[in-house]
């Protein structure tokens, strides 16, 4: 039996105002913070994560912040990071509260046999809201500033923009198992459509083929990589070999504590992850107060002093 990849795990992107990141994204998208740490490479630097209820994997948006002057856009990149809600009602909601916020939104339209609205947050962050039918759980938080019934569920699709389609379609479904589902149109760009296990926006990437760009440069508001969703260490440790086996270069497997991981780049420079389910992030802390206070992994803990003496405040 091949490896299978469950769909989106995680995706990662910067910001270089971590007060108004978690204002935006609290108050204003309703999401939960789960996990408030630090970029385990760069311990100067905040990472937060946030996700739904239950920081369930597949759910969760990150931020680094760095002091990083804004992306240039581009191709090479993570272009657009969809999140998931249920229904139309669920995009006139935001639609309107993203208005009442000062958020500039495109309409509501059919895209890919969805609907969908396209907004960016206050640092250009593209992000794009999709009616996922309501497939797939949903895990409610009770202090959301969003009722449960509009609440965002999760991630996906994740959109790339490549200027060359085959050498990210041959690593996307010969080494990482992904199926080619479909194509669409988006602003004179062909978009192909990958997916991963049982398939539907959880677990969909899709790929926009946009040669006249130049490459784009990460910074504030763009993305620094999109994981993908592993069962376990056993699991991981075969796409290891895997990856191995096809000469991709990768970082071999890094504990994250939260999760176990593997990096590597695709062939036009976009970082990959592939991460584990588990433990997940009430590894350290009750779920009910999850992103209360500061977590550190273990290995950092002896240093936490130093660690929060160089952080700034988030309120």
């Amino acid at each position: 039996m091949s490896l299978t990849l469950a769909g989106i795990h995680h995706l990662t992107a910067i910001t270089a105002d971590a007060p108004g990141n978690l204002d935006f994204y609290t108050r204003v998208l309703g999401l939960r913070l789960v996990k408030k740490t630090v970029n385990q490479d760069d311990t100067s630097a905040y990472h937060l994560f946030y996700a739904d209820g239950l920081a369930a994997p597949g759910t969760d948006l990150t931020f680094f912040d760095w002091p990083a002057p804004r992306e240039r856009r581009g191709t090479h990149s993570i272009a657009r990071t969809s999140l998931r809600v249920s229904g139309r009602a669920s995009l006139d909601y935001f639609a309107a509260r993203l208005r009442e916020a000062g958020v500039a939104a495109g309409a509501v339209r059919t895209l890919d046999g969805r609907e969908s609205l396209d907004f960016d947050d206050p640092e250009g962050q593209r992000l794009r809201l999709v009616d996922d039918g309501g497939a797939g759980n949903a895990n409610p938080w009770d202090a959301s500033t969003v009722p449960a019934e509009h609440q965002i569920r999760g991630l996906g699709p994740i959109v790339l923009s490549v200027p060359q389609l085959d050498p990210t379609e041959a690593l996307l479904t010969k080494v990482m198992n992904m199926r080619k589902a479909r194509q669409y149109e988006e602003a004179g760009a062909v978009v192909h459509v990958f997916e991963m296990g049982e398939g539907g926006p959880a677990a969909e990437l899709h790929v926009a083929v946009e040669p006249h760009l130049g490459p784009a440069s990460q910074g504030a508001g763009g993305v620094h990589h999109v994981a993908f969703r592993t069962k376990d260490n056993a699991e991981l440790t075969e796409w290891t070999k895997r990856v191995r086996e096809y000469r991709v270069p990768s970082s071999g497997e890094v504990e994250r504590y939260y999760f176990r991981s593997l990096y590597f780049r695709e062939p036009n420079g976009i970082l990959f992850e592939i991460a584990t389910d588990g433990p997940g992030f009430a590894v350290d802390e009750p779920l009910a107060s999850l992103g209360e206070s500061l977590a550190l992994p273990p290995f950092l803990e002896p240093k936490r002093a130093a660690i929060e003496a160089n952080l700034k405040p988030l309120a």
